[in-house]
């Protein structure tokens, strides 16, 4: 097949390559070597598939453990290894296909073709830092695959995730209309405000906004992400501030042959959604070029018997972009250089209201894996972004209004990690690594009274984590075990406020230690029992602690005093897979307990405007039960569910006692989804999605009301010849109602939505 040319110049490498040596057998029981080569069901090669010697009848190590009889497949798919006495079986896996036995056929080289993984099969989890499968880890872990992602209805990618039960951002609109400072993600029923209690990767490196801890749902161009994987419960002893309800990590699209692809899509409130990927693959050498834009005109979400003529649209306007290099060495080290680029202008529903974001991100990094079972991965980061936006004062009946306030943020980010895995015996794992980040950034904030400058202030400050941490794995025969631990070095310092009144603000050190243990027991081949507790924390970002938030005409006021979140919990349950029709079933108990939430505290309401404090509060403390379900009844049909009760309340508040055992804003009791598929070879695929959840409050009074709902929504594709596939789908097909906020005006999530689309790929 023809290779479409290069589709960028190729960046310098900004990592000393590392050499690996190639695998001798041992003289004394080596009596033969086995070459062949593993590729995929297009003919394509899978680099990385680990080759390992076995016996008939053996499966697989629980934890993918590499032993001294095992290697990796190089660039082009090829491997080579030597053979002992008494061994004539090999097992090949690689992520994202099925494991394949082979037997050998002494002299002939091996030709092995792996399928792509099946919706019930597993895949490597690399969210938790260990190699374990998703039904062999005892964290609850679920992957949400590329045909998922695909095929789930929603441009935005935090749409995309409202399929795995208990997911949710801070309020109920979606990233495509929401104030970025509202779209803090919750699992665990842990809640959030601005900032997340669960972190967001890509690649290991963190992408929590790194003055505010939110989330830019649209940095990342659509097509580069492959796969999600989420983490359900405390990860601090692993990735440390900010992943007290879990981890989500997006796994990025790596340049491995020559392609290109192309979606373009139409639909309600004139959104279009443009998004193209180009990569090439040539000897060691690959690149990647994506990018795309978003705009929307949005729709009002303030509910219609509250609106006034001050009353717009909400929209957003976005495009973003990421180049990447790879460079593999001999047949195990690969070292990547990339840069993303986000530069986003949104209307916050009144003609005064507005912000944009311009965020610059470089990584770089290797990976490299040694014969005798070892693994280092290297990362390095940075961020420059800007961010600014206006406020306003709407008047009573929305009438009109006054700018109230400008602000920019400008903050910059340095950040790198080190870890290195190493396989002591084919049951046994020891990992260990560092990280750290530095975070600079300033506050700059104009106040207005009738529309004059009335006054200003400047708050510059800093921010630095590093962490050291380690973890054994353990697996042997029906068990999984794990043990880690991690300690942080948190410190916010050189904060100074030149305005209004000159004066250094408060310095916080904290060391923290968080560990973790984990334990996984095979009662029989379909049956697990699963134990987890840990310790996790969050530290106060710069944003909570000096910068005045604003959403609708709800303030929130900073404070330099807040002290980090220290959370403790613990989780079980049990993993079965009954039979081919139900091949996976997941249900954990859990329970979290948070000391000193940062929460917003409401020190006044009226009819018109909400003032609060940030403060930390005692405690809150969620426990409840989540279930899993895979069902296939049919070859064509199947169906993926999953229900969450968290019983979320505060425990403890000495300065206002009367807030114990209220609910903890933005988190509802209950909530399950459902996704029923149906596919057909001529016809096509047919996909619906139904999301119930209870009532919730909007405030830590539990005085704001939201009531419950469904919402169903749906997706259709028909694939034709040439790579061509045409799609269509809808989001609250019944056009149900939706509250998703009261600050204090009552605001709705979108209403019915339609939108039809093409994608195109060509290439290997």
């Amino acid at each position: 097949m023809r290779r479409l040319p290069s589709i960028a110049v190729l960046l310098p490498l900004l990592l000393v390559p590392v050499c690996a040596r190639t695998q001798t057998p041992s003289a004394a029981n080596a009596i033969q070597a086995v070459t062949g080569r593993v590729t995929d069901t297009s003919g394509s090669p899978i680099r990385h598939a680990m080759v390992r010697t076995g016996t008939p009848g053996e499966a697989p190590a629980a934890a993918n453990a590499v032993s001294m009889k095992t290697v990796y497949t190089d660039n082009d798919g090829n491997f080579s290894l030597p053979l002992s006495a008494g061994l004539d079986q090999l097992h090949v896996s690689a992520s994202g296909f099925e494991t394949s036995n082979i037997t050998v056929t002494p002299g002939q080289p091996l030709q092995i073709t792996l399928e792509p993984a099946g919706p019930h099969e597993t895949v490597e989890v690399s969210a938790y830092g260990a190699p374990l499968s998703e039904d062999n880890t005892p964290a609850s872990t679920l992957i949400v695959t590329p045909q998922a992602l695909q095929d789930t209805s929603g441009q935005a990618l935090d749409d995309k995730l409202r399929q795995i039960a208990g997911y949710d951002l801070y309020r109920r609109t979606s990233s495509l209309v929401a104030n970025p400072t509202s779209q803090g993600v919750s699992l665990r029923g842990l809640g959030s405000t601005a900032a997340s209690r669960t972190l967001v990767l890509s690649e290991q490196d963190p992408l929590n906004d790194p003055y505010g801890g939110w989330i830019h749902w649209d940095e990342i161009p659509e097509l580069a992400v492959q796969s999600v994987t989420i983490v359900r419960g405390g990860a601090s002893d692993l990735y440390g501030s900010s992943a007290i309800g879990g981890v989500i990590d997006l796994n990025a699209a790596r340049p491995t042959a020559n392609t290109f692809q192309l979606n373009s899509s139409y639909g309600t409130f004139n959104t279009i959604d443009e998004a193209a990927l180009a990569t090439t693959h040539h000897g060691p050498w690959s690149g990647l070029a994506t990018g795309g834009v978003l705009d929307t005109d949005g729709y009002t979400l303030v509910a219609p018997a509250a609106r006034g003529p001050v009353d717009v649209h909400y929209n957003v306007h976005s495009e973003n972009g990421r180049v990447e290099a790879d460079h593999s060495f001999l047949s195990t080290g690969n070292a990547f250089i990339r840069a993303n680029v986000l530069n986003e202008a949104r209307a916050n529903g009144t003609p005064l209201t507005s912000n944009g974001t311009r965020l610059w991100r470089g990584e770089s990094g290797a990976d490299w894996a040694d014969d005798s079972g070892g693994r280092l991965l290297v990362r390095l980061h940075g961020t420059s972004e800007h961010f600014r936006q206006t406020f306003s004062s709407v008047a009573p009946g929305r009438a009109s209004e006054s700018l109230t306030r400008f602000v920019e943020t400008p903050a910059t980010e340095l950040g790198g990690a080190v870890r290195w895995t190493q396989v002591i015996r084919p049951n046994l794992l020891v990992l260990g690594g560092a990280d750290t980040r530095d975070v600079r950034a300033v506050d700059n904030e104009v106040g207005f009274t009738h529309g004059l400058v009335s006054n200003t202030k400047n708050i510059t400050d800093r921010q630095r984590q590093t962490g050291l941490y380690g973890e054994i794995l353990y697996t042997p025969s029906r068990w999984t075990l794990s043990l880690g631990g991690r300690v942080d070095f948190f410190r916010n310092f050189d904060a100074y406020q030149n305005a209004p009144k000159p004066g250094t603000e408060p310095n916080i050190n904290q060391n923290v230690f968080d560990p973790r243990v984990g334990v996984l027991r095979h009662i029989t081949s379909s049956l697990a029992f699963t134990a987890t507790a840990f310790r996790a924390f969050r530290a106060p970002t710069q944003n909570e602690l000096y910068r005045t938030g604003q959403v609708g005409q709800a303030t929130t006021n900073p404070n330099p005093d807040l002290l980090s979140e220290r959370a403790t919990g613990w989780e079980t349950g049990f993993i079965l897979s009954p039979s081919h029709y139900v091949p996976a079933v997941r249900a954990s108990y859990f329970w979290t307990v948070v000391n000193r939430p940062i929460t917003a505290l409401t020190l006044s309401s009226t009819a018109t405007a909400i003032t609060l404090m940030r403060e930390n509060l005692g405690q809150i403390r969620s426990r409840g039960v989540s279930i899993d379900a895979d069902v296939h009844p049919f070859r064509w049909l199947s169906a993926t569910g999953g229900y969450q009760f968290a019983n979320a309340t505060v425990t403890q508040y000495k300065q206002q006692p009367y807030l114990v055992g209220l609910w903890i804003p933005q988190v509802a009791h209950n909530m399950g989804t459902m996704q029923i598929q149906a596919t057909h070879s001529k016809l096509g695929l047919l996909r619906l999605e139904g999301r119930v959840s209870g009532h919730q409050f909007d405030d830590d009074q539990n005085v704001f009301r939201l009531s419950g709902y469904f919402q169903m929504d749906g997706y259709v594709s028909h694939s034709f010849s040439h790579g061509f596939d045409l799609y269509a789908e809808g989001q609250n097909l019944l056009d149900r109602t939706i509250q998703a906020g009261r600050t204090p005006v009552l605001t709705l999530a979108s209403p019915r939505t339609a939108t039809i689309g093409l994608r195109w790929r060509i290439g290997e």
